[in-house]
Protein backbone atom coordinates (compact mmCIF):
# COMPACT_ATOMS: atom_id res chain seq x y z
CA UNK A 1 0.00 0.00 0.00
CA UNK A 2 1.95 3.46 -1.12
CA UNK A 3 2.46 5.39 2.19
CA UNK A 4 3.03 9.23 -0.11
CA UNK A 5 3.41 10.46 -3.53
CA UNK A 6 6.93 11.74 -3.56
CA UNK A 7 8.73 14.29 -6.14
CA UNK A 8 12.16 13.81 -6.31
CA UNK A 9 14.34 16.97 -8.22
CA UNK A 10 17.81 16.14 -8.89
CA UNK A 11 17.14 12.59 -8.46
CA UNK A 12 19.92 11.57 -10.49
CA UNK A 13 22.89 12.01 -8.38
CA UNK A 14 24.34 9.88 -5.48
CA UNK A 15 21.63 11.60 -2.66
CA UNK A 16 18.45 11.04 -5.01
CA UNK A 17 19.60 7.28 -5.98
CA UNK A 18 19.66 6.60 -2.42
CA UNK A 19 16.44 7.88 -1.34
CA UNK A 20 14.85 6.65 -4.37
CA UNK A 21 15.78 2.90 -3.02
CA UNK A 22 14.86 4.06 0.13
CA UNK A 23 12.12 5.56 -0.34
CA UNK A 24 10.45 2.84 -2.23
CA UNK A 25 11.38 0.05 -0.28
CA UNK A 26 9.10 2.15 2.99
CA UNK A 27 6.36 2.02 -0.03
CA UNK A 28 6.79 5.08 -0.61
CA UNK A 29 5.36 6.14 -4.53
CA UNK A 30 8.43 7.78 -6.21
CA UNK A 31 8.52 10.01 -9.29
CA UNK A 32 12.48 11.07 -10.42
CA UNK A 33 12.83 14.11 -12.16
CA UNK A 34 16.13 14.44 -14.89
CA UNK A 35 16.98 16.34 -17.67
CA UNK A 36 18.01 13.47 -20.15
CA UNK A 37 15.81 10.65 -19.54
CA UNK A 38 17.98 8.27 -21.68
CA UNK A 39 20.61 8.76 -19.42
CA UNK A 40 18.74 7.71 -16.35
CA UNK A 41 17.18 4.69 -17.03
CA UNK A 42 19.54 3.02 -14.62
CA UNK A 43 17.03 4.86 -12.01
CA UNK A 44 15.03 2.06 -12.94
CA UNK A 45 17.44 -0.08 -10.99
CA UNK A 46 17.07 1.47 -7.57
CA UNK A 47 13.85 0.84 -6.84
CA UNK A 48 11.21 -2.53 -6.50
CA UNK A 49 8.75 -2.46 -9.94
CA UNK A 50 5.54 -0.25 -10.04
CA UNK A 51 7.28 2.20 -6.99
CA UNK A 52 8.94 4.47 -9.23
CA UNK A 53 8.41 6.55 -12.61
CA UNK A 54 11.24 9.00 -14.62
CA UNK A 55 10.03 11.81 -15.91
CA UNK A 56 12.32 14.31 -18.33
CA UNK A 57 11.79 17.79 -17.86
CA UNK A 58 13.17 21.77 -18.20
CA UNK A 59 12.99 22.30 -14.15
CA UNK A 60 12.20 26.02 -15.34
CA UNK A 61 8.83 25.21 -17.49
CA UNK A 62 6.05 26.14 -14.94
CA UNK A 63 3.90 24.18 -17.06
CA UNK A 64 5.88 21.02 -16.74
CA UNK A 65 6.26 21.59 -13.01
CA UNK A 66 2.33 22.30 -12.39
CA UNK A 67 1.40 19.30 -13.84
CA UNK A 68 4.55 17.64 -11.67
CA UNK A 69 3.46 19.11 -8.48
CA UNK A 70 -0.10 18.95 -8.04
CA UNK A 71 -0.14 15.08 -8.51
CA UNK A 72 2.29 14.76 -5.20
CA UNK A 73 2.34 14.45 -1.32
CA UNK A 74 5.77 15.65 -0.83
CA UNK A 75 8.23 17.93 -2.87
CA UNK A 76 12.05 17.12 -2.51
CA UNK A 77 14.69 19.53 -4.05
CA UNK A 78 18.32 18.24 -4.55
CA UNK A 79 19.47 20.40 -7.42
CA UNK A 80 22.86 22.25 -6.72
CA UNK A 81 25.73 23.32 -8.43
CA UNK A 82 29.31 24.14 -7.55
CA UNK A 83 30.46 26.56 -10.41
CA UNK A 84 28.38 28.37 -12.50
CA UNK A 85 28.43 27.90 -16.46
CA UNK A 86 26.38 29.66 -18.92
CA UNK A 87 22.97 29.58 -18.07
CA UNK A 88 23.71 27.58 -14.86
CA UNK A 89 24.74 30.36 -12.62
CA UNK A 90 24.37 30.19 -8.75
CA UNK A 91 21.49 32.75 -9.27
CA UNK A 92 19.18 30.50 -11.10
CA UNK A 93 19.64 26.97 -9.67
CA UNK A 94 20.08 28.22 -5.95
CA UNK A 95 17.37 31.30 -5.78
CA UNK A 96 15.22 31.10 -8.76
CA UNK A 97 14.15 27.74 -8.74
CA UNK A 98 13.72 26.68 -5.34
CA UNK A 99 11.51 29.90 -5.07
CA UNK A 100 9.46 28.63 -8.13
CA UNK A 101 8.89 24.88 -5.90
CA UNK A 102 7.95 26.48 -2.97
CA UNK A 103 5.08 28.80 -4.57
CA UNK A 104 3.65 25.99 -6.79
CA UNK A 105 3.79 23.62 -3.59
CA UNK A 106 1.78 26.21 -1.81
CA UNK A 107 -0.64 26.62 -4.44
CA UNK A 108 -0.89 22.74 -4.95
CA UNK A 109 -1.08 21.93 -0.95
CA UNK A 110 1.89 19.82 -0.69
CA UNK A 111 2.54 18.13 2.73
CA UNK A 112 5.59 19.09 2.61
CA UNK A 113 8.48 20.24 0.55
CA UNK A 114 12.09 19.59 1.77
CA UNK A 115 14.89 21.55 0.00
CA UNK A 116 18.21 20.41 0.55
CA UNK A 117 20.70 23.46 1.35
CA UNK A 118 24.56 23.62 3.23
CA UNK A 119 26.56 23.64 6.06
CA UNK A 120 28.65 26.23 6.92
CA UNK A 121 27.51 29.30 4.80
CA UNK A 122 25.70 31.75 7.23
CA UNK A 123 29.53 33.33 7.83
CA UNK A 124 30.56 33.12 3.83
CA UNK A 125 29.23 36.64 2.97
CA UNK A 126 31.81 36.74 0.67
CA UNK A 127 31.26 33.40 -0.98
CA UNK A 128 28.58 33.80 -4.52
CA UNK A 129 27.82 30.16 -3.88
CA UNK A 130 26.64 30.96 0.16
CA UNK A 131 25.22 33.86 -0.26
CA UNK A 132 22.69 32.08 -3.40
CA UNK A 133 22.03 29.29 -0.95
CA UNK A 134 21.19 31.20 1.92
CA UNK A 135 19.24 33.51 -0.62
CA UNK A 136 17.23 30.68 -1.83
CA UNK A 137 16.81 29.34 2.07
CA UNK A 138 14.75 32.61 2.14
CA UNK A 139 12.48 32.30 -0.41
CA UNK A 140 11.54 29.02 0.73
CA UNK A 141 10.55 30.14 4.07
CA UNK A 142 8.73 33.09 2.80
CA UNK A 143 6.79 30.98 0.03
CA UNK A 144 6.11 27.98 1.76
CA UNK A 145 5.30 26.83 5.47
CA UNK A 146 5.60 23.50 5.75
CA UNK A 147 9.19 23.49 4.65
CA UNK A 148 11.83 21.37 6.01
CA UNK A 149 15.13 22.82 5.08
CA UNK A 150 18.37 20.28 5.57
CA UNK A 151 21.83 21.41 5.34
CA UNK A 152 24.48 18.68 5.53
CA UNK A 153 28.15 18.87 5.59
CA UNK A 154 30.40 17.32 3.35
CA UNK A 155 28.26 14.10 1.81
CA UNK A 156 30.28 11.07 0.86
CA UNK A 157 30.25 8.27 -0.87
CA UNK A 158 31.41 6.08 -3.73
CA UNK A 159 29.57 8.26 -5.99
CA UNK A 160 30.58 11.27 -4.55
CA UNK A 161 33.00 14.35 -6.38
CA UNK A 162 34.15 14.63 -2.85
CA UNK A 163 36.31 12.19 -1.62
CA UNK A 164 36.74 10.08 -5.00
CA UNK A 165 38.28 13.76 -7.15
CA UNK A 166 40.70 13.65 -4.20
CA UNK A 167 41.88 10.39 -4.25
CA UNK A 168 42.48 10.47 -7.79
CA UNK A 169 44.25 13.73 -7.53
CA UNK A 170 46.53 12.14 -4.52
CA UNK A 171 47.48 9.32 -7.37
CA UNK A 172 49.10 11.76 -10.06
CA UNK A 173 50.36 14.93 -7.89
CA UNK A 174 53.34 14.69 -6.27
CA UNK A 175 52.08 17.06 -3.70
CA UNK A 176 48.94 18.54 -2.00
CA UNK A 177 47.93 21.75 -1.42
CA UNK A 178 46.21 23.02 1.55
CA UNK A 179 44.62 26.48 1.32
CA UNK A 180 42.84 26.37 4.66
CA UNK A 181 42.74 24.03 7.21
CA UNK A 182 38.96 23.38 7.30
CA UNK A 183 37.02 21.48 9.74
CA UNK A 184 34.30 19.38 8.45
CA UNK A 185 31.77 16.66 10.27
CA UNK A 186 31.48 14.11 7.14
CA UNK A 187 28.19 12.43 6.50
CA UNK A 188 27.68 9.27 4.64
CA UNK A 189 25.25 9.58 1.71
CA UNK A 190 23.28 6.61 3.54
CA UNK A 191 22.83 8.36 6.49
CA UNK A 192 21.66 11.59 5.20
CA UNK A 193 19.06 9.54 3.20
CA UNK A 194 17.97 8.39 6.20
CA UNK A 195 17.50 11.45 7.80
CA UNK A 196 15.55 12.45 4.68
CA UNK A 197 13.33 9.63 4.91
CA UNK A 198 12.28 10.01 8.41
CA UNK A 199 11.44 13.69 7.79
CA UNK A 200 9.51 12.12 5.60
CA UNK A 201 7.32 9.33 7.23
CA UNK A 202 7.20 11.46 10.86
CA UNK A 203 6.22 14.84 8.54
CA UNK A 204 8.76 16.96 10.19
CA UNK A 205 7.84 20.53 8.34
CA UNK A 206 8.77 24.00 9.53
CA UNK A 207 12.54 23.03 10.21
CA UNK A 208 15.77 23.45 9.60
CA UNK A 209 18.00 20.87 10.43
CA UNK A 210 21.74 20.91 10.60
CA UNK A 211 23.14 17.53 9.14
CA UNK A 212 26.44 16.26 10.50
CA UNK A 213 28.04 12.69 10.77
CA UNK A 214 29.75 11.62 14.24
CA UNK A 215 33.15 13.03 13.72
CA UNK A 216 35.08 16.14 12.78
CA UNK A 217 37.80 16.23 10.62
CA UNK A 218 40.38 18.93 9.36
CA UNK A 219 40.73 19.36 5.76
CA UNK A 220 44.29 17.76 6.33
CA UNK A 221 43.07 15.09 8.65
CA UNK A 222 41.22 13.72 5.46
CA UNK A 223 43.31 14.44 2.89
CA UNK A 224 45.81 12.06 5.52
CA UNK A 225 43.08 9.32 6.07
CA UNK A 226 42.79 8.95 1.71
CA UNK A 227 46.45 8.94 1.42
CA UNK A 228 46.34 6.16 4.03
CA UNK A 229 43.61 3.81 2.41
CA UNK A 230 45.26 4.21 -1.18
CA UNK A 231 48.63 3.63 0.32
CA UNK A 232 50.43 6.43 -0.74
CA UNK A 233 53.16 9.12 0.63
CA UNK A 234 52.63 13.08 -0.54
CA UNK A 235 53.39 15.89 0.84
CA UNK A 236 50.87 18.36 2.31
CA UNK A 237 51.60 21.81 1.68
CA UNK A 238 49.93 24.47 3.40
CA UNK A 239 49.73 27.26 0.46
CA UNK A 240 49.71 31.06 1.07
CA UNK A 241 47.09 32.70 0.03
CA UNK A 242 48.11 34.92 -3.28
CA UNK A 243 49.63 31.61 -4.09
CA UNK A 244 46.51 29.69 -3.86
CA UNK A 245 44.49 32.57 -5.67
CA UNK A 246 47.25 31.77 -8.89
CA UNK A 247 47.11 28.38 -8.55
CA UNK A 248 43.00 28.28 -8.41
CA UNK A 249 42.94 30.74 -11.53
CA UNK A 250 44.37 28.29 -13.56
CA UNK A 251 42.26 25.57 -12.59
CA UNK A 252 39.34 27.78 -13.47
CA UNK A 253 40.57 27.64 -17.44
CA UNK A 254 38.96 23.99 -17.01
CA UNK A 255 36.23 22.51 -18.60
CA UNK A 256 35.37 21.18 -15.08
CA UNK A 257 38.12 23.37 -12.43
CA UNK A 258 39.06 21.12 -9.37
CA UNK A 259 38.48 24.09 -7.65
CA UNK A 260 37.39 27.96 -7.96
CA UNK A 261 38.01 31.29 -6.28
CA UNK A 262 34.75 31.30 -5.03
CA UNK A 263 35.08 27.60 -3.37
CA UNK A 264 39.08 29.04 -1.64
CA UNK A 265 36.54 31.70 0.09
CA UNK A 266 33.98 29.06 1.67
CA UNK A 267 37.11 27.02 2.56
CA UNK A 268 37.30 29.96 5.20
CA UNK A 269 35.27 28.81 7.30
CA UNK A 270 34.07 25.91 9.31
CA UNK A 271 32.08 22.75 7.86
CA UNK A 272 30.45 22.08 11.45
CA UNK A 273 27.55 22.68 13.59
CA UNK A 274 26.92 26.06 14.30
CA UNK A 275 24.07 25.86 16.57
CA UNK A 276 22.06 28.11 14.93
CA UNK A 277 19.47 25.58 14.06
CA UNK A 278 18.62 22.02 15.57
CA UNK A 279 20.21 19.00 14.48
CA UNK A 280 19.71 15.39 13.01
CA UNK A 281 20.74 14.31 16.44
CA UNK A 282 17.74 16.86 18.17
CA UNK A 283 15.28 14.39 15.97
CA UNK A 284 16.97 11.37 17.17
CA UNK A 285 18.76 10.59 13.82
CA UNK A 286 22.12 9.28 14.58
CA UNK A 287 24.45 9.26 11.62
CA UNK A 288 26.88 6.52 12.97
CA UNK A 289 28.66 5.63 9.68
CA UNK A 290 32.47 6.88 10.11
CA UNK A 291 34.50 8.36 7.49
CA UNK A 292 37.46 6.17 7.63
CA UNK A 293 35.61 3.20 7.83
CA UNK A 294 32.98 3.88 4.94
CA UNK A 295 35.93 5.55 2.31
CA UNK A 296 37.81 1.84 2.85
CA UNK A 297 34.84 0.19 1.27
CA UNK A 298 35.74 1.89 -2.04
CA UNK A 299 39.36 3.57 -1.89
CA UNK A 300 41.13 0.12 -3.41
CA UNK A 301 39.74 1.51 -6.64
CA UNK A 302 42.14 4.20 -6.41
CA UNK A 303 45.28 2.22 -4.99
CA UNK A 304 47.66 0.30 -7.44
CA UNK A 305 46.36 -3.02 -8.17
CA UNK A 306 42.77 -2.04 -7.94
CA UNK A 307 40.43 -4.80 -6.60
CA UNK A 308 43.73 -7.44 -5.95
CA UNK A 309 44.87 -4.76 -3.37
CA UNK A 310 42.00 -5.38 -1.25
CA UNK A 311 42.60 -7.39 2.04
Amino acid sequence: MIKKKVLIFGASGQIGRKIIRKATLNNHKVTAVTRNIHKSLFLKTQSPLGYLDIVECNIFDEKNLRNLIKNHDVCINLVGILFEKKNNTFENIHVTFPKILSKLCNEYGLDQFIHVSALGIEKAIDSKYAKSKLDGEKKVRENFNRFTILKPSIVFSQDDNFTTKFMSLLNILPFFPIFYNTKFSPINCSNFSDIILEVINKNICQETIECVGPQVLTFREIIEILLKLINKKRFIVSMPFLLSKIMINFFELMPNPIMTLDQLKLLKYDNILSGQYKSNKDFGIISNLEFENEVKKYSYMWSDGGEFSRK
